[in-house]
């Protein structure tokens, strides 16, 4: 095999670089972050610097690719992304591409598992009360509740939505899911109840806490809206760790607002950064943050892992991890 020229565009540590390197003396490596980041500035010189390299490259390894990638990436054959969600990638220039697209899926879970159990226990624990009963030095004793055999329906049991289910089941919760392939009624390691997407009116209507962990697609935008919002209890919390869009955000707010819902815990908006006259940032019963679940400090080590995982898959002629459905959107 002729040496394989892998292009990173992601601003990674020489360590990291060192690692992919020593995959296989066929890779050659070359690190174009600070080009890719000029040429988003509006550098010239950079932008025809990374043309030629582009026109070389067989493997891209990115956060955020290049602009029209694949017109200027002819031998380009795999881009690995650093990644779960790829709903940002997806132009139709990439899905007409014969380029494999994969991503780092599996790598949040831990994370992002951890931060659903988070949300969940702030609010049983009256977490935000404590905060404003800080600033205002108030003594204001109040009761607490427990997860304990509360219920959790997680809507989406990829890797994500089987670790919320196992950290919800050490808590003693009962577990409800569903999943887009599953046909019928049963059941999952973790789970007490999987149902058919079909049936997603009666996991809002059994749950104490919704969970949203499905990808965003054209069949999942603004999935989450008025009907899934009224089915759910006026004392049941949603948690959104998925992708904005996928939850219609006006009538979100509307069912904060008029008490639909007790509450809801929001990793990820519609618009990123959160407008600041957005009315999220004022109701009482809302929990944000600025989509931080899936991170962690080691990251970069996890991701370039799988990447050099899969390197050695693609030198071999194996198949790749994660590779995406680019039709599918996941």
């Amino acid at each position: 095999m002729e040496s394989v020229n892998v292009l990173v565009t992601a601003a990674i540590g020489d360590q990291y670089i060192q690692q992919i390197s020593s995959v296989s003396p066929k890779i050659r490596v070359t690190n174009v972050s600070d080009l890719s980041r000029a040429e988003r500035g509006g550098d010239s010189i950079s932008k025809e610097k990374l043309d030629a390299l582009l026109a070389e490259t067989e493997v891209l390894f990115s956060f955020r690719l290049p602009r029209n990638v694949i017109a200027r990436s002819p031998k380009l054959k795999w881009i690995q992304v650093m990644s779960a969600g790829v709903d940002r990638f997806l132009d139709a220039e990439i899905v007409e591409s014969p380029a494999i697209l994969t991503n780092i899926s599996g790598v949040h879970a831990t994370p992002i598992g951890e931060f659903v159990l988070e949300l969940m226990l702030m609010f049983v624990k009256q977490a935000p009360l404590c905060f404003q009963l800080k600033q205002e030095k108030q003594w204001g004793r109040f009761t607490a509740t427990v997860l304990r055999s509360r219920t959790v329906g997680i809507v989406g049991l990829g890797s994500i939505g089987r670790e919320v289910a196992r950290l919800s089941k050490a808590f003693g919760m009962r577990v409800l899911a569903t999943r887009r392939s599953v046909k019928r009624v049963g059941r999952a390691r973790y789970v007490d109840v999987v149902f058919p997407m079909e049936q997603l009116q009666q996991l809002l209507a059994e749950s104490d806490f919704v969970v949203l962990a499905l990808p965003l697609t054209p069949e999942t935008n603004k999935f989450f809206g008025e009907e899934e919002l009224r089915a759910m209890k006026s004392t049941a919390y949603l948690i959104n760790i998925a992708r904005g869009g996928v939850v219609d955000e006006e009538v979100l707010i509307r069912a904060l607002d008029e008490h639909w819902i007790a509450g809801a815990g929001l990793d990820v908006f519609a618009a990123e950064p959160l407008p600041t006259d957005s009315r999220l940032w004022e109701l009482p019963n809302v929990i944000l943050s600025p989509h931080v679940s899936g991170g962690m400090e080691d990251y970069t080590i996890e991701a370039t892992e799988l990447f050099s995982e899969n390197l050695r898959r693609y030198l071999n002629g194996k198949k790749l991890l994660n590779v995406v459905d680019k039709k599918k959107g996941y």
